[in-house]
């Protein structure tokens, strides 16, 4: 193993963590996430206190997908041990929307007076949470709360108006 291109990951406390057959598995107080990390020539390693990411060649494919599955790792272990969430905003200055979680699906009505409303995905276990012109969307998984985010954001994407004018749509302010 070439030692230079290793990259190790602490495990903080109250959190678990394991690897079976490709599956890395991470325990916290907020949940588990499971995620299969597979690449030739690259070696998870589950040690006491840390996580070891080392390629056999330094290659620079190689080099770049440990940066990938140390970077994917070190967001599962947050993500069990602190959460994500992100904020949103509505804004309108037309036609007051109306937005409210229905199962699995964030519903927008009103939006620019149109008839028919908009439907966004909400992925995975993530959680949305409506509070006035405030959007909460929370979650132990990265990737499901940011494209939850995205595709809130992306379905109220103005098109054929002047973006200048219309202003219209619910956006990101912050990330945590």
């Amino acid at each position: 193993m070439v030692k230079e291109i290793a990259r190790t990951i602490k495990i903080p406390e109250g959190v678990s963590v394991s690897l079976s057959q490709d599956v890395f598995t991470a325990r916290g107080p907020k949940g588990t996430v499971e995620r299969k990390f597979w690449y030739p020539g690259i070696k998870i390693e589950v040690r006491e206190e840390e996580i070891l990411v080392d390629a056999e060649s330094s290659r620079k494919e190689q080099k770049a997908m440990v940066g990938t599955f140390t970077s994917h790792i070190k967001n599962l272990v947050t993500g069990v041990s602190e959460g994500f969430e992100y904020k949103m905003t509505i804004v309108y200055a037309h036609f007051p929307m109306q937005v409210k979680v229905d199962g699995k699906t964030l519903i927008i009505g009103n939006f620019l007076g149109e008839k028919k409303p908009r439907v966004a995905k909400i992925l995975g276990e993530t959680k949305v949470k409506v509070t006035g012109n405030d959007v909460s969307i929370s979650g132990i998984n990265k990737e499901d709360v940011g494209q939850t985010a995205a595709n809130i954001e992306q379905k109220t994407k103005i098109k054929r108006f002047d973006p200048r004018t219309f202003q219209d749509g619910i956006y990101i302010v912050q990330k945590a």
